[in-house]
């Protein structure tokens, strides 16, 4: 269990052991250790599939304490968030603190637990508010029940995705101000082919791209996935879910169409498929451009199977 600040030496050794289960994190892991470990609470900021709720996780599992996960929304009322008195129990006995039902908040404060907040800017601004006290007096006065303090060990970490402007609102100055704030990118090419490996259960680490048919299928997931991040007509490309989900997909495919090796003139086409299935509902094509997702994926398939062979060719 963590007091409110850990000692450096302590930070350092957890760091050691959950970088073995956050690939290719290490920076924003010490950095989220940092923070939390100095008692202070935080944001991440990245788009979806970037290891956040990975990182937290691990952390919280390291330390032994419990993680309290909710979604914001538009429905995520200040009473969804705090608790609310069990209505049946209010009407037999009237109103106490022994009918009161916890929201995650009220939780996390009395468990000394971290509450995991994705997608904070989709929250109502006087949820956020409800925030405020609990971040900066680490207590909230609950009607009917009193003050509630937290526990030396409780967090706020909240996630934001810096691409997503549909449903959103702008955070206050005073949520920024009590918010520590990591920005999380993508992975390098090399951490999202471990991370599809491990997930799909698919190649060697260090294989020869054209060694197996296995390692050959990821690769060209993870080389697929990334393009839809840079290609021009798309506003938010695909994180490494859609790659570990591509990667399977091709490989139940290539098992249903009999294809055992990468140079079946067949594969190209089973790529194609297995893209268009696990990919085409993750893009977001800009809405200024006339194209669909399935065109955009068309065009990252020529690029790499067609037009640049030698990108796809085994060996």
């Amino acid at each position: 269990m963590l007091d409110q600040q850990r000692p450096a030496g302590a930070t350092a050794e957890a760091s050691g052991r959950i970088g073995a289960r956050v690939v290719g994190r290490e920076r924003e892991l010490e950095l989220a250790l940092a923070a939390v470990s100095a008692g202070r609470d935080l944001l991440l900021e990245g788009p979806p599939g970037t290891s956040k709720t990975t990182i937290l996780s691990a952390i919280t599992e390291e330390w032994g304490i419990p993680l309290f996960f909710i979604e914001g929304n538009a429905d995520l009322t200040p009473a969804k968030l705090v608790g609310h008195h069990n209505p049946a129990r209010v009407l037999r006995e009237d109103y106490s603190a022994d009918n009161f039902v916890p929201g995650p908040l009220v939780e996390a404060m009395q468990q000394g637990g971290f509450l995991y907040i994705e997608e904070l800017n989709r929250a109502p601004e006087d949820t956020m508010n409800t925030l405020l006290m609990a971040m900066g007096d680490r207590a909230i006065s609950v009607p009917r029940v009193g003050r509630v303090a937290a526990l030396p060990t409780f967090r706020v970490v909240a996630s934001m995705n810096p691409y997503d402007n549909i449903g959103t609102a702008r955070l206050s100055q005073s949520i920024h101000d009590r918010l520590n704030r990591i920005v999380i990118g993508y992975q390098d090419a090399e951490a999202e082919t471990r991370i599809v490996r491990l997930r799909a259960g698919l190649g060697e680490a260090g294989a020869d791209p054209g060694a197996s048919l296995p390692e050959r299928i990821v690769q060209d997931a993870v080389a697929v996935t990334r393009a839809t991040r840079v290609h021009p007509d798309v506003r938010q490309g695909s994180s490494v879910r859609g790659a570990i989900d591509a990667a399977m997909i091709a490989a139940q495919l290539a098992g249903l169409r009999g294809v055992s090796e990468a140079e079946d003139e067949r594969y190209p086409e089973l790529c194609f498929d297995a893209m268009t299935v696990a990919l085409s509902g993750r893009i977001h094509v800009d809405e200024a451009a006339e194209t669909t997702p399935e065109r955009v994926l068309r065009e990252i398939w020529e690029d790499r199977f067609i037009l640049e062979p030698h990108a796809a060719a085994p060996g």
